[in-house]
């Protein structure tokens, strides 16, 4: 069986082992990964010090329920250091679905309401509440209760002639009459993405966060950063928050955390932590010893090797290759992305836009054969290298993307 997800329906590779930056099938081939293990291996794979971390705790204690454990306590203190302003109160969790639904308990419990504000093509989770919060498959049937989409700019496809001053305002005002026509009034939250991963790495246009803070304070709303995917470095910043300025009240880790091992977080703002102890968060593998070991180790590598600061300049790096490729190729609309964060939008025209589906398969399956490893969303293909790729290795997954992509110009025409 090869699995029912569509990314290993678009290439059943099957992947025996993987070491740094690149990944080994069972045939022998050897691959670049620039998906970072979709997102989650940035600090390459089987990093030395987070094998050894867990290894010692799976030898020493597995599991102890909710219970504090020395490198528990360990993994909380460092947390909080190095989250955003006053993100205090920290829960664990083993997967980011299960961070998003308990954060939406507890916004509910800090606020007393029970209505929630979304994007769409935010990307949040597979269980009801957190599918609730953005794509939702016709096939399973009605949004939840009091999930209302709103939404969001994308500077790409414009609805209309604007500088991004102006979409902005026309971003909130079309959430004000979300408000004013289709909520009861009783909203806990507003969550996002800060930068938008299953979409396409759609970054927001400066000011669109920064808004959304004053309309959440405007109306007594809680502002939730999902950070699963965008946090810990990703994006050249500890949080992608940080880009905007812009504290959130609530935020969600995952992804990066443990490198690979299952552990995720919640954080929460000091005035607002008391309502963690009344939503029954206990959970039975939520931070267990090899996964706080694993979150530990990750945090201090990423603090040790300056990842966050490398990430940056090797994104830089990338972008400025990805932009040379736009210019000669024209079925590439745009090219994007902040850090370790990238993407490139594949399109029939320039001008109309048309996104080009079957070249965004194409280009896809063909750099996969010929070594890359990446993430596929249709006619976006987006790019997440670990942290500490080298340039020459990166500028050769850049060489076969760019192979692939002059093969598909053909193969489409």
């Amino acid at each position: 069986m090869k699995g029912y997800s569509s990314q290993v329906r678009l290439f059943p590779v099957v992947f025996e082992s993987g070491h740094g930056v690149t990944l080994r099938d069972v045939d022998g081939n050897t691959y670049i990964d620039f998906s970072s293990g979709i997102y989650v291996a940035g600090l390459g794979h089987c990093h030395p010090k987070v094998t050894e971390a867990v290894q010692h705790a799976a030898a020493t204690l597995m599991n102890a329920h909710d219970f504090t454990t020395p490198v528990k306590l360990e993994l909380l203190e460092e947390l909080t250091e190095i989250s955003m302003g006053d993100l205090n109160g920290v829960q664990l969790y083993d997967s980011g679905t299960a961070a998003v639904e308990a954060g939406l308990r507890i916004a509910r419990a800090a606020t007393g309401k029970l209505e929630f504000i979304s994007f769409y093509r935010d990307f949040h989770g597979k269980t009801m509440g957190a599918v609730s919060l953005g794509r939702l498959d016709p096939s399973q049937g009605l949004r939840a209760p009091g999930f209302h989409l709103a939404p969001r700019p994308d500077t790409y496809r414009r609805p209309f002639p604007c500088t991004d001053e102006e979409y902005v305002a026309w971003s909130v005002a079309a959430i004000r009459e979300l408000i004013r026509e289709s909520t009861s009034g009783r909203l806990a939250a507003v969550v996002l993405e800060p930068i938008q991963g299953w979409a396409g790495s759609i970054l927001p246009p400066d000011g669109f966060i920064q808004a959304l803070r004053e309309l959440c304070d405007e109306y007594g709303m809680l502002l939730v950063a999902d950070e699963i995917l965008t946090g810990l470095g990703r994006t050249g910043k500890w949080f992608a928050m940080e880009h905007w300025d812009t504290k959130p009240d609530l935020m969600i880790l995952g992804k990066q955390l443990g490198n690979g091992f299952p552990v995720t977080a919640v954080l929460v703002a000091d005035q607002y932590k008391e309502a963690v102890e009344t939503i029954s968060a206990s959970t039975s593998y939520g931070g267990n010893p090899m996964a706080c070991a694993a979150a530990l180790a990750s945090l201090r590598v990423i603090t040790e090797e300056q990842l966050v600061e490398r990430a940056a300049w090797l994104g830089d790096l990338i972008l400025k290759r990805l932009e040379q490729i736009k210019e000669r190729h024209p079925i590439v609309g745009d090219v994007r992305g902040k850090g370790c964060l990238l993407a490139i939008e594949l399109v029939k025209d320039r001008e109309t836009k048309e996104p080009h589906l079957e070249a965004g398969r194409e280009v896809y399956q063909r750099a996969f054969r010929k070594g890359v490893a990446w993430i596929p969303a249709g006619h976006i293909l987006r790019l997440s290298p670990p942290m500490i790729m080298e340039e020459n290795i990166a500028m050769r997954a850049l060489d076969i993307i760019e192979e692939a992509i002059a093969e598909a110009e053909q193969a489409c025409a």
